[in-house]
């Protein structure tokens, strides 16, 4: 089911957003330095002829994946406050709300001090409009 928001009840979330979102950033940065390390690893290995590098291929698909399970659980966190998730790289953040009689989303970004914007849900951030 739908949570709706109205302006307050998503500016109240903030506080609550920004550290998870900060989280999800940092971890995807150390998630693509894990994988081109692997990638690097690999094609070593591959290069020279020898598997000496096996150890720390494996160790890498570990962190690897212990990574994505960090990146996964805050996910839900952001997924279980009802707010849209539509990039994580950027900390990017919509709210359903209602405007008039119909459905659009409050728009936020992390970095913005506040909420100043609102589209239509089939519009996406390219057409934001001052609230």
């Amino acid at each position: 089911m739908t949570r709706y928001f109205t302006l307050d009840e998503a500016i109240a979330l903030l506080p609550t957003l920004r550290p998870i979102l900060e989280r999800i950033i940092m971890l995807r940065a150390r998630l693509e330095r894990a994988e081109r390390d692997i990638v690097s690893l690999h094609w070593k290995a591959r290069t020279n002829g020898h598997a000496d590098h096996e150890g720390s291929f494996g160790e890498g698909q570990s962190a690897r994946t212990d990574l994505m399970a960090e990146i996964n659980a805050e996910l839900l966190k952001v997924q279980e406050l009802g707010v849209e998730l539509k990039d994580p790289a950027l900390g990017l953040i919509d709210f359903p709300s209602i405007r008039g009689d119909k459905i659009v989303y409050l728009c936020w970004r992390l970095g913005e001090t506040e909420i100043g914007y609102w589209h239509d849900t089939d519009t996406g951030f390219a057409g934001r409009q001052p609230l």
